[in-house]
């Protein structure tokens, strides 16, 4: 909860504009503080709120909060706002706190100046306290964190260690200070010749004392047990034999076994403990696994060969880190396995991603990210701006698909894959729309290469905005159609055009500038002559062209033109219409956020 304490009625106007634009706070008035006064009603404001913001001299709020301030690490965030709303500054409790993000919160409201004094912010220096919020990532902990956070911060040689591939990583590596060397091997780091090591892992490494250990939650336990066993020797047990087999505990992102053990209450404790989800999977679903240890006993028990490592590969769909290992709490038995999650494992691995209509600028951030820091980036020739390629990092080998087949890409990918780099396959547009991945998806998959999709913007959003045109109408049109005209690849029945075209919905039609008759012919069944449409050649590329015409003279448009190529077809009303009122607007509609 947030609080706000004034000490005069411009502050006090202040403080409701803030309120009045979102920010969620009780407040405090002059009358308030003067019947408390300003520091008794302080030590009672750290006790109920985790951010107090004043507003008012910063020598005020100084002397007034001075005698309640106990730790950075249980004191509320304090911020201060002058009178005319011009300056935002944190007090205390600037990144643990959160004074800092909310500094600049306020600061985005008001159109004021946030001014942040900490040194990382001051020097562009990564904030490491707030690595676990930002990204997730529990923090190992060391006695030496306050001196080797002031030795990073100022500019002291730094080893960073990434055995874990997430978008923290990511942020990570695109973003090194100068004081920064990244490994992807802990064996190549010269210990001596760095005074901070960080490292995000969820091995136990000999990183010498100057370490900062990050550990992010890419571990899945597979578990499983006699009935009854105790909660707590379970989970020192679970804990010793992780540590003696170079796995932090801090890394578990969850624990599972078979379904009949789902009221097990050691398992439910032990999540509960680590704030990690307990599930549970049937037999059924464990014996799609081909475990490296499979036992008739189980299978006679429980009807399937096995639980730990079944469970540990569902969970994390990937192979094991170790295998089933047999304990003993009591005198009665359990086991477990762990595998990482395939999605964080620093190997090879692929990244589809959108490279947007044409416009580099218009590609996602992510998108540039990856970019940034990929091993090979394999770019759809012609169809993708080649300046999106020039994010390349050294030593990336950039290579245009155009002359290549279906099996000679995916064999490039796969040799680097093998190698334990990042590709990035750069496709036009979204991937997903047009985009030819379903094959190269399916032939990863019989691989065994791992892949993500990072969307794109697709063209026929550009389309919207080259023509400054919503898509849908309010009460007219709520529908929007993307789809292609039959020529080469065959079009289902149901799909065809003319069957489309009966709802007379925005229509965005790519690929198929070489059959303009044919779908002037089978449009003209169901939408009027004078129908609007565009038609969009190169769109947000340099060579951008918009043809304006009505349904009845498209063909000769397009003929025209000499269109053919990278060319994507409008049809509907909606094109450039300026009717109709959107609910939204209705002075009698009510929603979540007004009423």
């Amino acid at each position: 909860m947030n609080a706000i304490v004034t000490y005069s009625e411009a502050g006090a106007a202040l403080a409701q504009q803030l309120v009045e634009q979102g920010f969620a706070a009780d407040l405090y008035t002059p009358s308030t503080v003067e019947v408390h006064g300003a520091a008794a009603l302080a030590e009672q404001l750290f006790a109920k709120y985790s951010a107090i913001v004043y507003i008012g001299s910063l020598g005020i709020c100084v002397r007034a909060i001075a005698p309640s301030i106990r730790s950075k690490k249980s004191d509320p965030a304090i911020v201060n706002i002058d009178v005319n709303g011009r300056y935002v500054q944190p007090v205390i409790s600037g990144h643990v706190g959160g004074a800092n993000d909310l500094a600049q919160e306020l600061a985005r409201l008001l159109g004021a100046t946030p001014i942040l004094t900490t040194v990382s912010d001051t020097t562009e220096r990564w904030s490491l306290d707030m690595f676990p919020k930002q990204f997730g990532w529990m923090l190992e902990p060391t006695r030496n964190l306050t001196h080797l956070m002031a030795a990073f911060v100022n500019g002291k040689p730094t080893a960073l260690l990434l055995e874990v591939r997430d978008e923290g990583t990511l942020t990570l590596e695109n973003s090194l200070p100068n004081n920064v060397t990244v490994f992807y091997n802990h064996s190549e780091i010269e210990i001596a010749k760095y005074e901070v090591v960080i490292a995000v892992t969820p091995f136990v490494r000999d990183l010498g004392e100057r370490v900062l250990c990050f550990r992010p939650k890419v571990l899945h336990l597979g578990t499983g047990s006699q009935k009854g066993i105790s909660s707590a020797p379970y989970a020192q047990q679970v804990e010793q034999l992780l540590l003696e087999n170079g796995l932090s505990p801090l890394s578990i992102a969850s624990i599972g076994s078979v379904d009949i053990k789902k009221e097990e209450q050691a398992f439910i404790d032990f999540a509960d403990s680590r704030h990690v989800p307990f599930a549970t999977f049937t037999k059924e679903v464990l014996s799609a696994y081909d475990v490296p240890n499979p036992s008739e006993r189980v299978e006679s028990e429980v009807g399937c060969s096995s639980v730990s490592e079944a469970v540990a590969m569902h969970l994390s769909k990937n192979s094991l880190l170790f295998g089933k290992v047999k304990a003993e709490v009591d005198g009665k038995h359990f086991t477990h396995s762990v595998a990482i999650d395939r999605r964080f494992e620093r190997k090879g691995f692929v990244e589809i991603v959108g490279a947007g209509p044409g416009d580099p600028n218009l590609v996602t951030v992510r998108g540039k990210e990856l970019l940034q820091v990929a091993d090979l980036i394999l770019y759809a020739g012609s169809l993708v701006p080649k300046e999106l390629t020039y994010y390349a990092k050294k030593g990336c080998l950039v290579r245009s698909s155009a002359d290549m087949d279906l099996q000679q890409q995916v064999d490039l990918m796969e040799e680097y894959y093998r190698k334990g780099l990042l590709i990035v396959r750069l496709h036009t547009g979204d991937p997903c729309i047009y985009g030819a991945i379903q094959e190269q998806m399916s032939l990863m998959d019989q691989r065994g290469m791992s892949y993500r999709i990072t969307p794109g913007v697709s063209s026929f959003q550009a389309a919207a905005a080259a023509l400054q045109s919503q898509f849908t109408i309010p009460e007219e049109v709520q529908t929007i159609i993307l789809t292609r005209g039959e020529g080469r690849t065959p079009v289902p029945e149901r799909e065809q055009l003319r069957n489309l075209a009966r709802s007379q919905s925005t229509m965005c039609i790519y690929l198929s500038a070489s059959l303009a008759g044919k779908i002037e012919q089978e449009l003209l069944e169901h939408y009027p002559p004078e129908t609007p449409v565009a038609v969009c050649y190169k769109l947000t590329w340099k060579e951008e062209k918009i043809y304006r015409c009505t349904l009845s003279t498209l063909e000769q448009t397009v003929k025209e033109n000499n269109l053919s190529m990278t060319t994507l077809i409008v049809v509907g009303k909606a094109i450039d219409n300026r009717q109709g009122e959107s609910k939204l607007y209705d002075r009698n509609f009510s929603h979540a956020f007004r009423k």
